[in-house]
């Protein structure tokens, strides 16, 4: 079986737009591969994120990994963080992990590969270069109304309509 296909696009832009604001890592560069230690095979670690407080009336944040290369029609989420506290404004190395002390109320929804955790890039061998975007939203609420039962889809669905503010860092990795 081939997995030649076109390069998706960047989802980002596809959505309602708002407001963007500044996410930096210690451990991702924009644009350039992950290190081993976000690599399901090598580390499987989340990493660090700092990010400036969102936009005005920001009452708490979702942070979700998301890659839109896999080989599937939706994408695959490999995290998917809520309800943190709008006063946290970073992550350490390593929150993402299955049953992390996390701020607040914050939780971990399912990634597409079962756990309520990180999971590191996992394309397909041989496959195109993929895209992990790490995603900060800022939004309105301080619930964004949803349980750890919640997909990431029906998480996506609710930032569609409570995100006022979006700051984005991607790497790539290709095995």
């Amino acid at each position: 079986m081939s997995l030649d296909r076109p390069v998706t696009p960047d989802p980002y832009p596809l959505l309602p737009a708002v407001p963007s604001f500044t996410v930096t890592s210690a451990d991702i560069t924009d644009g350039q591969p992950l290190k081993d230690d976000q690599v399901a095979a090598h580390g499987n670690t989340s990493p660090q994120l700092s990010w400036e407080p969102g936009p005005e009336g920001t009452q708490s944040y979702v942070v979700t990994c998301f890659d839109p290369d896999a080989p599937t029609p939706s994408g695959f989420w490999h995290w998917v963080l809520v309800d943190l506290p709008a006063d946290v404004t970073s992550l350490d190395t390593g929150a993402g992990a299955e049953g992390a002390t996390l701020p607040g109320n914050a939780f971990m929804c399912r990634n597409d590969g079962g756990p309520k955790a990180f999971m590191g890039a996992a394309p397909p061998q041989g496959d195109q270069v993929h895209r992990y975007y790490f995603v900060v939203h800022a939004v309105r609420e301080a619930t964004l109304g949803v349980d750890s039962d919640a997909s990431a889809a029906v998480v996506s669905f609710n930032l569609a309509f409570k995100t006022l503010g979006r700051a984005i860092i991607h790497g790539t990795y290709q095995h």
